[in-house]
């Protein structure tokens, strides 16, 4: 029997729901066991599951309600985990977590020694490959196809991906590779966004049954047998069928790549994948299935604003006590940005705005409805969007890219090929930098101090506060040449911030506290507890703003007049900007004890932001404890 589901936030359960389906197919052994007939009433359990646990934790939210359906088909026709499943992203797999296995952790999803919040080898042997970032599935379950070839094995290759994560390069590399070796796999196109085709209803459905049927593949082959001995003949009938098909279907691109293409299928109607992917399955070469589904299926909310509700925060009890009001905090360091876009915009005609398709994340919304003319969304696609500004530049525009730190690692040769080695004037935003919680190492920000400061020419930047945010951006704007400008998730320390558009001087650090014995060079928004750990310590704390150019002179300085220099940053200590210090200091035979506190040599897991800045030591008392303990072996 189906249940009504909840139409309201307020409804989600706060109570783990009755679920005597989803109670024997928590692993793909026991769903196979269900009937055919049982899968809509387990598809609802999974869903009311789904709710209550996103509930409890917080986390992805909308993607995982899109394929409930397809989670339970995929894992009722193959042969899970022999059979291997690849999903895209992420975002999605809950769904899939929930039903290998895992229900019962999923009360830990995104916490310190929890489930991590997307598929991940070492968590389960379901999970045949750890995602994080879009567009790797088909290359991936490519490799694997491949593998299973070589190793005369028959397990199928299975790739899920988004309409949004196909619009990246990689993808179409995967896709444009896979009939040139002729694999045997399936790609699923999950299209949650209507994106490619509507054409979806009975029609639709019928005829992909139809194509996709083994009737219909021997009688293919066997015409094709008899047809290639006549001269032309089979092209001719070829070239029928694809126009017969792309009149009804809008699969001709992937059919000119190579690929079999079936569909599009509605993809919350179980007795249609079912069948599909039972005739899909044994079908030999590349095989792509289109399915089309509804981001957050089955929660009003979730349906009506699937960005909104792309994820939640854990959920209070009803009967809670009102929590205590938040100390005031400054505005997010992303909507400072955003301010500052606008601002600048007005001021500068040349101003134009990139973004490969985190307009919300990067707050780029305000600027999108304003200047829509200089407003670009390039989709999922970090390489394009940097070599597009590349050829803005060249024209004299003044392109800023605004992009996550964990995502800019996938145009690094663009970075340096396309913009560095050309000296061109484009500025990167780039936000969550440093350590970002529950979404783990995927998504942290560790690295880009370390492959920024290597690049000749490029002018890099640590902001300690919103103003200086605001403040770097005009002055890497203004630069001749491209400059980064690196900065956290999350809010600041309320700082008052000027409406200028005023540079900082290039190069230059600012002493914020004069002590003695210690100073601590800080490079972002550690600062203030710096500043905080200084007042313990009678230390000189200095803000040093660039990583790159370096302000030498002042370190200099300070290794002149203190016995130890600690640098901190929320950054690897290898190649970080720590470690530029020290090689200032080697350089100028300036022999000085250094104490490097950053990130270690460790991809640091998932947990509460506090949390992984404490285990880091690169929170006050981690800090403290750090430059303790150095001043008494050098006291010794």
């Amino acid at each position: 029997m189906i249940r009504l589901m909840p139409t309201t936030f307020q409804e989600i359960p706060r109570e783990r729901p009755i679920t005597p389906l989803l109670d024997r197919a928590d692993t793909p052994a026991g769903l196979r066991r269900l009937g055919e007939a049982e899968l809509d009433t387990l598809a609802d359990e999974l869903r009311q599951e789904l709710l209550y646990t996103v509930g409890q934790t917080g986390g992805h939210f909308g993607a995982g309600l899109g394929v409930i359906e397809l989670t339970i088909a995929l894992h009722y026709v193959f042969d899970t985990p022999d059979d291997r499943l690849v999903w895209d992203v992420g975002h999605q797999a809950y769904p899939h977590k929930i039903l290998t296995g895992r229900r019962k952790a999923m009360g830990s999803l995104r916490q310190k020694d929890g489930l991590a919040a997307f598929p991940r080898r070492s968590e389960s042997e379901y999970d045949t490959f750890g995602v994080g970032h879009s567009s790797t599935s088909i290359s991936a379950a490519l490799g694997m196809a491949i593998a299973a070839r070589l190793q005369n094995s028959p397990r199928k290759s299975i790739a899920v991906i988004g309409d949004g994560a196909l619009t990246a390069g990689m993808a179409f590399e995967a896709l444009n590779h896979a009939p040139e070796v002729g694999a045997d796999m399936l790609v699923i196109l999950n299209d949650n966004d209507m994106s490619i085709s509507r054409n979806v209803g009975g029609l639709s459905n019928y005829l992909a049954k139809i194509l996709s049927s083994r009737t219909y593949a021997s009688m293919r082959e066997g015409s094709k047998k008899v047809l290639s001995r006549l001269p032309g003949a089979w092209e001719i009938a070829r070239r029928t069928e694809e126009y017969a098909k792309g009149m009804l279907v809008p699969g001709t691109l992937f059919e000119e790549l190579g690929w079999n293409y079936i569909g599009p299928i509605d993809g919350h109607d179980l007795p249609t994948l079912i069948a599909t992917l039972r005739n899909m399955r044994d079908l030999k070469g590349p095989q792509f299935l289109h399915v089309v589904t509804k981001k957050g299926k089955g929660f009003a909310p979730a349906e009506v604003d699937p960005i909104g509700y792309h994820a939640i925060t854990k959920l209070e009890p009803l009967d809670a006590p009102a929590a205590a009001p938040k100390k005031p905090s400054g505005p997010k360091y992303s909507a400072v940005f955003g301010q500052w876009l606008c601002d600048m915009a007005d001021a500068d005609e040349r101003l134009v705005g990139i973004t490969p398709a985190m307009k919300e994340g990067s707050d780029l919304v305000a600027f999108s409805e304003r200047f829509p003319d200089r407003y670009f969304d390039v989709a999922i696609a970090e390489q394009h969007a940097v070599t597009l500004a590349a050829g803005m530049a060249c024209e004299g525009s003044k392109p800023v890219v605004a992009i996550y730190s964990t995502f800019l690692q996938r145009a690094y040769d663009q970075l340096i090929h396309d913009v560095a080695v050309q000296n061109l004037d484009v500025l990167f935003a780039i936000d969550r930098a440093g350590l970002v919680g529950e979404d783990g190492p995927t998504h942290a920000g560790s690295f880009d101090l370390s492959f920024l400061r290597c690049i000749p020419g490029m002018l890099v930047m640590t902001p300690s506060d919103e103003n200086e945010l605001r403040k770097m951006l005009t002055t890497g704007h203004l630069y001749a040449g491209p400059a980064a400008v690196r900065y956290p998730r999350g809010t600041g320390p309320n700082a008052p911030i000027e409406t200028t558009l005023e540079p900082l001087e290039i190069g230059k650090g600012v002493i914020r506290r004069q002590g003695r014995k210690a100073a601590l060079l800080v490079f972002g928004v550690q600062l203030a507890d710096a500043l905080k750990v200084a007042e313990k310590l009678d230390a000189t704390v200095v803000d040093m703003r660039f990583v790159k150019p370096l302000d030498e002179a002042l370190v200099r300085e300070i290794a002149n007049s203190h016995e130890l220099l600690v640098t901190i940053e929320e950054n690897a200590i290898m190649g970080g900007a720590g470690a530029a210090v020290s090689e200032f200091l080697a350089r100028e035979n300036l022999l000085k004890p250094v104490l490097h506190l950053g990130l270690p040599d460790i991809y640091v897991e998932h947990a509460k932001p506090a949390q992984m800045l404490a285990e880091c030591g690169l929170n006050e008392a981690g800090i403290e404890a750090a430059v303790s303990q150095r001043l008494q072996l050098l006291g010794s």
